[in-house]
């Protein structure tokens, strides 16, 4: 009996020890080593000993990326305006030694020290690129942050500004502002508008003048041809009655006469202001006159006919 006992003891005080060696770590984590209160190694997801009696586990070390928000905060600006900022910073830890024994509460350092950092680059910078510059922000807080929190075996990946709030009588101003300028940009468009369209206006009536004096000038160069057509037959008549009252022969006489007299019918005939006529006419001569001009005719077309056979 005695030596069953023993043997029960001594196996349960095995798998006491077997359990106190073996320490699985979880994926994503990685556990700190201390052996009598001295940080010695670092375990690694997966199974791993310790000696139970002199070594223990001294911080689990979370090693993905984590979030933090920085809560809102108020930054008076270099042009003396006051906003409220906040934002978010994602960080991971590279060495799990340093992030547990060089640093006390990661995390409340990282958030302070990004919380300090945001107040001392938005400060030194006016409202107007605050508003406008928002990635130069982010780049800049990055840069520092990340620099600082490298002996803490942190690396900060990511620092975003979420939202900037100023005063509400400057959101006010700045609305009145933009509307102004708004304005002040649709009028000159306008005012561009309106110019273009005089500019086209007057080349159009340009152009339509151009084109009305072209037109009175090809016009008058067409009646001058007209007119000049006109006097050279009127002149060849001429020749022809002439050189036929020079033989002799009356009908030419008769036709000169006719015609005038056809005229100044046509013209009496035509007048506006006329609206009876009562005047003697000789129809013995106007017929007579027509018959010269028959006549005339006749032996105008025999002396044609001759010339053709002589031909």
């Amino acid at each position: 009996m005695g030596f069953g006992s023993f043997v029960i003891g001594f196996l349960v005080l095995v798998g006491v020890f077997a359990f106190l060696a073996v320490k699985t770590v979880p994926q994503g984590m990685e556990y700190t080593v201390e052996r009598l209160g001295k940080y010695v190694r670092t375990l690694e997801p997966g199974i791993s000993l310790i000696a139970p009696l002199f070594e223990n586990v001294g911080r689990k070390i979370n090693m993905m990326e984590t979030v933090l928000d920085v809560p809102s905060q108020e930054v008076i600006t270099r042009d003396n305006a006051m906003v409220k900022v906040d934002g978010v910073v994602f960080f991971q830890i590279l060495d799990a030694a340093k992030a547990a024994y060089e640093v006390n509460n990661l995390e409340f350092a990282i958030l302070n020290l990004t919380m300090t950092n945001v107040r001392t680059v938005m400060g030194s910078m006016d409202l107007d690129e605050l508003l406008s510059k928002r990635d130069e922000i982010n780049a800049k807080l990055l840069a520092v942050v990340d620099d600082a929190t490298t002996p803490w075996g942190v690396k900060i990946t990511r620092i975003e500004i979420k939202d900037i709030t100023p005063p509400t009588n400057l959101v006010e101003a700045m609305a009145r502002q933009m509307t102004a300028e708004r304005q002040k940009r649709a009028a000159v468009l306008e005012a561009e508008g309106l110019r273009q369209a005089e500019v086209l206006r007057a080349d159009g009536e340009k152009q339509a003048t151009i084109l009305e004096a072209e037109g009175r000038k090809e016009a008058a160069f067409r009646e001058a041809e007209a007119r000049e057509r006109l006097a050279e037959a009127e002149a060849k008549a001429t020749i022809m009655v002439s050189q036929a009252i020079a033989k002799g022969d009356l009908n030419a006489v008769n036709y000169f006469v006719a015609q005038k007299y056809i005229e100044a019918l046509t013209t009496i005939g035509s007048a506006p202001n006329q609206k009876l006529v009562l005047m003697p006419l000789e129809a013995s001569g106007v017929i007579g006159a027509i018959g010269g001009i028959a006549e005339l005719a006749k032996d105008a077309l025999k002396q044609t006919g001759r010339g053709a056979e002589e031909l």
